[in-house]
């Protein structure tokens, strides 16, 4: 096999593993989600800015594919030293992501979930700054992720 074909084989594994990880984070975070969504406690402090529960199921659809993207962008610019802040950067932020429909949804706690969900945003500005200088390209991806869960924890802020 030639060396060219390698490194498109090898490309379209990273691709698939970046898939893989952000979408079994956001696996999880349906587990969690799904238990009360649709609950007459949900219903009862959401915000009338709050979309329809359609819309979200569109909309992190969309943005895990983003992540996505940007992650692997990322992995296959950035240098062997990179590679570790790269896993480390989005690591973080997925263990996040996925962590505030457990304090929302699953503990109920909309309080503890937007002091979370602050954390969630520091995360994902800190990642788009962290892999700026790898690929602008990256970091743009994840724009919409950032603006979207400032809307989150307006919505989160609301329902408190």
């Amino acid at each position: 096999m030639n060396k060219k074909r390698l490194e498109s084989l090898r490309k379209s594994e990273i691709l698939t593993w970046c898939f893989l990880w952000v979408f079994l984070t956001a696996g999880i975070g349906i587990i969690f989600t799904s238990v009360n969504s649709r609950s007459l406690w949900y219903y009862a402090i959401k915000p009338a800015i709050a979309p329809p529960n359609w819309v979200f199921g569109i909309v992190w659809t969309v943005l895990f594919a983003l992540i996505a993207v940007s992650m692997y962008k990322s992995w296959i610019n950035s240098s062997e030293k990179q590679k570790r802040k790269v896993a480390w950067l989005f690591g973080i932020n997925l263990v996040l992501n996925m962590a505030w429909p457990f304090f929302f949804f699953f503990l109920r706690n909309p309080l503890w979930a937007f002091y979370e969900i602050i954390l969630v945003w520091i995360s994902i500005l800190i990642l788009i700054i962290g892999i700026w200088k790898i690929s602008k390209t990256s970091a743009t991806l994840l724009i919409p992720y950032l603006v979207w869960v400032s809307f989150a924890a307006l919505i989160n802020l609301l329902a408190i």
